[in-house]
């Protein structure tokens, strides 16, 4: 079994240099969409948060993913190029993702997050 990388940079290192080419565009798309995003490996991918996971990116065989999880059928069918299910969206190392999509996708994930953060922040304890 391989070992988990450590690292966005230790996941990054092994891949072709076409996948980690268009992986390490992404990673500076979403850390320029997200500001103070801290990099992490979450289920074994680089993922990118802030009071939770915002997204992820990963490669595979003959791909690579970015994972915003929860796409609504509008989003959906701005990456109709793409391979594209409800929490993924496939492409070629050779046919990156738009930045301007990308950059949508990811303040509205940030907005949600801190949404998500100030909700719980304002719950009542229920410790006695």
């Amino acid at each position: 079994m391989k070992a988990s990388p450590k690292s966005v940079d230790d996941y990054l290192a092994p891949l072709p240099a076409a996948q980690r080419a268009a992986l390490q565009h992404l990673r500076e798309q979403i850390l320029a969409a997200a500001p103070g995003a801290e990099e992490c490996i979450s289920y074994g991918m680089p993922a990118f948060r802030k009071h939770g996971v915002l997204v992820w990116m990963g490669a595979a065989r003959r791909h690579c993913a970015f994972y915003p999880r929860g796409l609504t059928k509008a989003q959906l069918a701005e990456f109709a190029a793409y391979d594209t299910s409800k929490g993924t969206i496939r492409f070629q190392p050779d046919s990156p993702l738009p930045d301007a999509l990308v950059r949508a996708v990811v303040e509205l994930r940030v907005r949600e997050d801190a949404e998500r953060a100030a909700a719980a922040k304002a719950k009542p304890s229920k410790r006695l």
